[in-house]
């Protein structure tokens, strides 16, 4: 597991972004255990106790569930699952049309670049 972290936001705040967007692709799957704080702490070489907040987070979130000593796991609930998802669409498209607004592009031709560029996109994937 590796990270790039940015100096905007919280570096606890960006692990659980990582979280979700592992989530939501599929990378993490339902009931999946992760790794102990202190092994993340490890792997990413941040402090232990930004581990244990970004944890912290999460839990309260409801994305991992810890039983009693066993290791820390993904949810399954499916509800909590598909709102992980619509959130980072959300914020992306939150993101995006704040940075485009200012340019005053019509709608039209930014739905036009936006369906070619995610089309280019795909075919890179592919």
């Amino acid at each position: 597991m590796t990270m790039n972290f940015n100096n905007r936001d919280p570096v606890y705040v960006q692990v659980v972004r990582h979280f979700k967007e592992q989530i939501a692709t599929g990378s993490l799957e339902p009931g999946e255990e992760i790794p102990s704080r202190r092994e993340l702490a490890n792997r990413l070489k941040i402090n232990p106790n930004t581990a244990q907040r970004a944890y912290k987070e999460m839990e309260e979130q409801g994305l991992i569930y810890t039983e009693r000593n066993n290791p820390s796991k993904i949810t399954k609930d499916e509800k909590t699952l598909g709102s992980v998802r619509e959130e980072l669409i959300i914020e992306a498209v939150d993101s995006f049309v704040s940075s485009i607004r200012p340019i005053n592009v019509p709608l039209d031709e930014i739905v036009g670049l936006i369906k070619e560029t995610y089309n280019k996109e795909g075919d890179k994937h592919d």
